[in-house]
This record gives C-alpha cells, structure tokens and sequence, in this order.
C-alpha cells in the first residue's frame, strides 16, 4: 500500500512552507530542515534541504512532494506462527523480503513520480545500474536519515497524506513506523538537489 502527494510551497530561511492550494495565501504545514553543521572551506556552502525550493517573495510557484509506502501489512500474523514453532529462519526471512519490497515500491514509485505524476523528467531513461547509482534528477529524503535527521517531522509528513487512513502505517510515539516495512520521505525535483549530513548539532 502507499500513497503520495504534492504541495504548493516555498523556503522561508531553512524552513519549507506548504500551502492549502495554489493561491498560496493560507499555510497547511511548515517543515523544519536543518542546514549542515560542518565548517566547510571559503565559497562552500553549508547545505540545507530548503536551499532546493524557491524561497518567499521569488515569484516563482514552486512543490515538494510526499510519500509513504508499505509491505508489511497482514504479515505479522505469520511472523508469530512462524516464532510460535521456532521457525527463525522463516521468521527472518518474511520480515526482511517485506522490508526489501517496501524500498523497491518506494524506488518504483519515485520513477513514477519523475516520469509521470509530478513529470518533471518525462523522458527520463535509466538502466537499473543508473538508477542504483541514483543517476536521475531530484531526491527522495526519509525523515530521521541524514538529512534530514529529526524524526517528528514523520508527524507533519502522515498528517499532509492522511497516510495512516490510506495505507495503514502507524507512527509510535518515538515516531517509528509500524508495521517496520514501511518508507516514507519528502520528494525533492530541483535538479541540484543532493544528498547531504547535516551533521553533529553544536547550537
């Protein structure tokens, strides 16, 4: 199961604001980014996930896009069957084939977004190697990963989907997602748009 969105938004410092609709005049969400903290040589910059999207006052109508997948659904009825006779090899094994299915759904579901549903790379044509290399344009960053490193925002990205309605994925209260074999992220189009650690908090 999954589902995805796309949003009106614009950067406000290292922040993202997303709209209610395209005429921009009332706010649905903002989303806190963090900007890197390593100390970086003269004319490199510190980057930050909002630095991708256009800011306030540019002029320019700019998206981020959400999503949240999930492979794990109705399997852990069959996890507990297996651990009930002593079947850890079973038991591992359907845990980590839904794991693997949850990235390969979201992977699949990013070409899609590229190609077709936000279609900012209609003509994009990628061999899997390209794509394990994360050849093509735009980014797909997971709350709680690198980052984007601070897991509450998964409550700003579930609240804009409607994810757990949708999909049937539940957020605990340290922001895990269950059932474990679940993606969810933020799509990123512009095509600068890299993968970064924000690194250590000093301030």
């Amino acid at each position: 199961r999954g589902v995805i969105g796309f949003y009106p938004a614009n950067s406000r410092t290292d922040d993202i604001v997303i709209y209610d609709d395209e005429s921009r005049t009332s706010e649905a969400a903002v989303l806190h980014h963090l900007r890197q903290q390593n100390i970086k040589p003269p004319g490199r910059k510190n980057y930050c996930l909002a630095d991708t999207i256009a800011p306030e006052g540019s002029g320019v109508s700019d998206y981020v896009g959400a999503f949240a997948v999930t492979a794990g659904i109705g399997i852990e009825e069959h996890v507990k069957r297996f651990e009930a006779e002593h079947d850890d090899y079973q038991s591992i094994m359907l845990k980590a084939l839904a794991d693997r299915l949850a990235e390969a759904f979201a992977e699949c579901l990013h070409q899609k977004v590229r190609k077709e549903y936000w279609a900012y790379e209609p003509d994009e044509s990628l061999v899997n190697e390209d794509l394990i290399e994360e050849k093509y344009k735009g980014i797909r960053p997971a709350p709680g990963y690198p980052a984007c490193p601070d897991h509450t925002e998964k409550a700003t990205l579930f609240a804009l989907l409607d994810a757990t309605e949708k999909t049937g994925i539940e957020l605990t209260e340290s922001f895990a997602m269950t059932p474990t074999a679940a993606v969810s992220g933020w799509y990123f189009a512009h095509p600068d748009a890299q993968y970064f650690n924000v690194g250590k908090l000093k301030k």
